[in-house]
């Protein structure tokens, strides 16, 4: 079989078909290489007698995270549903890809290696073709390809993401970006989308993007699926699906098959249609250009201050637990009065549920004109959910975001409350600039954190040139509150092409500095200012958190576009006289 002959057809699903046709499949269906020999290589051999000229070996899950198991279990799956592969396609001219699926992150676990390891035993196995699926972002691809290459320089590989009807992978990385990229790496043969979206999806998206002189590979679900019964169901009918398939080809994708819910009549269907396929009604789609949507103009506030030299004033209030808004309405209120540039909302720090951070700043916008930074965290809502509460926050004229991973959920809720985590705030930086330009008509100025109390700094610069590379233009530091923070600080300030509020909280007693330094990740309060508060009464405590929060201020106002002023306890009177200080440093 030429890989060249278009379009080449591969196999379609073989976790859902599995699961269909057996009565009581394995909960791992990679596992039936082992343990149900005999249906993996019928499923094979069906896929191919209903004309496909590719399939793909069961082991798109074999990895350890995902068996659970060490790597000589990984090995004795990969091994056997090689064998079985290369069995089903004795005699014939169909090609077997090492199917090559993502490897669930695990802080432990070095991906990188993880991937050469399985690439490895592949090669070993003379495997020459390769297909990198269902990835989210191309993280560690074009390294892994280029290494096959190095290892067999004829080793044909294919590699595709899975988005969504708009183009977006659960983390929100650019299907459009990616076959920019990857299309012009020499190592990488073809690459393309498969799972997530249905063929009519998957061809509309097509149809927006220049595909002229690659080689893609589309591979969609049957359709959108139904949950019944906690199991999952795929309604769309095979007629349906060969014909969007047909029209996919027609748009010069060199590479078409299936994915979960497609089956050998699927594709046996599809075969029928693209049979009588001329190259003459082969037309390679060009990127259709969008319809340009009114940008508006749209003044940042912050972003105009600072340009105009002013050092600006953010405050931080914490949302309510409950429905109680007098408190954090009136204090709003009473701040802007003060002269303060916007304030800051956290999205239910510290794990707790409090109200939205993205529907009160809405709120202070529409009621106070307050100009609002709320916090938005990877940790309670996907990508869909985090796009809707943009688009909303667009709509209301809320044009600052502070983008954070956000703190886990407290050990004891785990089993009741999960997260999300399915990317960080670098890839939420990335997906809100992706959509700044395409979608937005007024852009968002994305905000980052910067822990300036980290013990490997280096390491935490690293990370916030990653958040400027991905659109993040100004950085909120964690509070300043010891040398080191300083020191620290003004290296950022060195090093870090972007805007930096620095942090300031004021600590009301010596309880709460010991509490701080102990408890909350993040900060960290110096053994001199944490001494100075023993022994005092609250009235002597407030006025020396008031003195160190300005002296801190004052040290730090060469190196900062502005101030973040975190509010402890609702204890406005001491921001508010904190904020008359800062306000005659640069007078001083």
């Amino acid at each position: 079989m030429n890989i060249k002959e278009l379009p080449l057809i591969f196999d379609g699903a073989m976790g859902t078909y599995y699961a269909s046709i057996k009565e009581n499949p394995l909960s791992k269906c990679e596992l039936a290489n082992i343990y149900d020999r005999n249906t993996i290589l019928n499923i094979h051999k069906e896929y191919i007698e209903a004309g496909c000229k590719a399939i793909k070996t069961n082991t798109f899950g074999a990895n350890k995270i995902s068996l659970e198991s060490d790597f000589n279990g990984v090995k004795d799956v990969i091994v056997k549903g090689y064998e079985i592969a290369s069995e089903a396609t004795k005699g014939t001219d169909v090609l077997v890809f090492a199917d090559i699926g993502p490897i669930p992150f695990l802080e432990t676990l070095d991906l990188w290696e993880a991937y050469k390891e399985i690439v490895d035993l592949f090669l070993e196995l003379g495997a020459t073709h390769f297909i990198f699926e269902t990835f989210s972002s191309d993280e560690y691809l074009p390294e892994i390809s280029k290494y096959i290459k190095e290892k067999n320089p004829k080793a044909y590989i294919l590699m595709e993401l899975a988005v969504s009807p708009e183009g977006f992978t659960r983390i929100g990385i650019s299907g459009e970006k990616f076959i920019e990229k990857v299309s012009n790496i020499s190592s990488i043969d073809a690459c393309g989308f498969n799972c997530f979206s249905g063929p009519y999806h998957l061809l509309k998206y097509i149809k927006t993007l220049n595909i002229k002189n690659k080689t893609i590979s589309v591979m969609p679900n049957s359709g959108y699926p139904t949950v019944i019964n906690n199991r999952t169901f795929f309604n769309n009918t095979k007629e349906y699906f060969a014909r969007q398939m047909l029209e996919i080809a027609k748009q010069g994708v060199a590479i078409i098959g299936g994915c979960c819910g497609t089956t050998p009549e699927f594709i046996r269907e599809t075969v029928a249609n693209i049979e009588g396929l001329s190259p003459n009604e082969i037309v390679p789609s060009i990127k259709i250009e969008k319809i340009k949507f009114e940008k508006l103009i749209v003044e940042n506030s912050l972003l105009e201050k600072i340009k105009l030299g002013k050092k600006i004033i953010a405050v931080e209030l914490d949302p309510p637990m409950d429905t109680g808004i007098d408190f954090f309405m009136n204090s709003a209120k009473s701040l802007k009065e003060q002269g303060v540039d916007a304030i800051t909302i956290a999205d239910c720090p510290v794990a707790r549920v409090r109200v939205d951070s993205s529907l009160l700043a809405c709120k202070l916008k529409r009621e106070l004109d307050i100009t609002t930074v709320p916090h938005m965290t990877c940790r309670d809502r996907n990508i869909n959910a985090t796009k809707a509460l943009l688009l909303g926050l667009s709509i209301e004229g809320v044009n600052n975001v502070l983008v954070v991973t956000g703190d886990p959920v407290p050990t004891a809720e785990r089993d009741e409350v999960k997260a999300m985590f399915s990317f960080n705030s670098a890839i939420l930086a990335n997906y809100i600039t992706n959509l700044n330009e395409t979608t937005f008509s007024s852009p968002f100025n994305i905000c980052g954190a910067l822990n300036v109390n980290a013990i490997n700094f280096s390491s935490q610069l690293e990370h916030a040139k990653k958040k400027i590379e991905n659109g993040v233009t100004m950085f909120l530091t964690q509070p300043i509150l010891s040398k080191q923070a300083v020191d620290n600080l003004k290296q950022a300030r060195r090093e870090l092409p972007a805007k930096i509020l620095g942090g300031i909280i004021p600590i009301v007693s010596h309880r709460n500095a010991c509490f701080m330094n102990n408890e909350i990740s993040g900060i960290t309060v110096s053994d001199e200012i944490t001494e100075l508060y023993n022994g005092i009464s609250k009235e002597e405590a407030t006025i020396l958190a008031i003195k160190i929060s300005t002296d801190i201020a004052r040290e730090i106002y060469d190196y900062v576009d502005g101030y973040y002023l975190i509010t402890p306890f609702k204890r406005i009177d001491i921001i508010s006289e904190i904020i008359k200080s800062i306000g005659n440093i640069g007078n001083s």
